[in-house]
């Protein structure tokens, strides 16, 4: 294969603005390798650096974009060919934290178009570690591209579910269930066998979807306050004779809505996993969780031992990728942050390199 000298990128140069240019492939270190891209997925964390005054470890100029799939070019010699999944967030594997079990909140971790100097995915190459990537035996038909959002979107909401210890039979509820991450929570709550998966979110077309890949019921907050989300929950708990205690909540949204829906329907022996990111602060009184026995637990990122696992199930078709990601080149990424800024995209754009 040919080995590129440069790297063409749209780098955010500062926040809220994007500049074609070209930047050099860096000395590869002895574990790292040169991927090429195959697509590079829009997340809402990208948009938050870009627009929101979410703050970045490597200050810009700097490339966004951490939903990475693709071919890897040069390197470690025995990966030269391979297509590979980049985890979003790669731990050091050698610190206390990574030894507890604990990796995807390393300290020392490394998250492209973050955490990883000035490289990221909205590039035609990436360098990268090569200790945790995920390798791709067979797509069985699936674009490489399409399996970007793997990268996060899908891995993310695994890490949750094996953090709140999601088995058969259990009751989830989901905040922002038509969002990027909210899809695939809903999806992966299912897969995993719990018992109802109730689906909340604004959309009403996209709530009506989600039934269609996981949902049991989908509960719009369209013209409602949170206590009438709360009456309409508790209304189908008591039509399908289920307790309103004890649900598992996913709060996927990132938003203060979201977040004050989720702290209202927990309740005894509950737990509420924060999925999605926003900077907003809300109001909750902890003695409640006290009182009910109840836990709020952070996740972040996915451990790479997972990716694997996430993959097989996308291939033998537990949890569907298709349908939920849209092709773009990437000359459109000004447009496509746009358009997910502003929360109206059916499907997660995955952005191709067309330099």
């Amino acid at each position: 294969m040919n080995v590129p000298t440069k790297i063409d990128t749209w780098q955010m140069v500062e926040p809220g603005k994007l500049e074609r240019t070209s930047i050099d492939v860096p000395e590869l270190g002895s574990g790292d390798v040169l991927v090429k891209v195959a697509g590079c997925g829009v997340c809402h964390t990208d948009v938050g650096y870009f627009y929101d005054g979410v703050p970045t470890v490597q200050k810009p100029p700097l490339t966004l974009g951490h939903e990475v799939s693709g071919t890897v070019v040069a390197g470690v010699e025995s990966l030269i060919g391979k297509e590979v999944i980049i985890p979003a967030v790669m731990p050091c594997n050698n610190c206390d934290i990574c030894a507890s079990g604990r990796g995807n909140r390393c300290l020392k971790q490394k998250m492209p178009g973050n955490s990883m100097g000035i490289y990221g995915g909205f590039s035609n190459y990436i360098p990268v570690p090569s200790e945790d990537l995920c390798i791709v035996e067979d797509r069985k038909g699936i674009p490489l591209e399409h399996m970007a959002v793997i990268a996060d979107a899908m891995t993310s909401p695994y890490q949750a579910a094996m953090r709140a210890g999601i088995k058969e039979g259990d009751l989830v509820v989901i905040t922002g269930a038509t969002g990027g991450i909210g899809v695939h929570m809903t999806q992966i709550a299912a897969a995993l066998g719990a018992k109802e998966v109730i689906a909340i979110a604004r959309n009403k077309e996209k709530l009506e979807r989600s039934l269609d890949f996981g949902a049991t019921k989908a509960l719009s907050t369209l013209d409602k306050d949170i206590k009438g989300i709360r009456n309409d929950f508790r209304t189908y708990c008591k039509e399908k004779g289920l307790p309103t205690y004890g649900w598992t909540i996913f709060e996927c949204s990132g938003s203060k809505a979201g977040q004050e829906i989720g702290l209202e329907l927990l309740s005894f022996v509950g737990k509420m996993l924060v999925v999605g990111y926003g900077m907003q602060k809300v109001e909750y009184m902890l003695s409640r969780l006290m009182a009910f026995d109840a836990e709020i637990i952070g996740t972040w990122g996915c451990l790479p031992k997972y990716y694997k696992d996430v993959l097989d199930m996308v291939l033998d078709g537990r949890i569907k990728l298709e349908p939920f990601v849209e092709t773009r080149p990437m000359s459109q990424i000004e447009q496509s942050f746009k358009e997910s800024h502003a929360g109206k995209l059916m499907k997660r754009i995955v952005l191709i390199p067309d330099f």
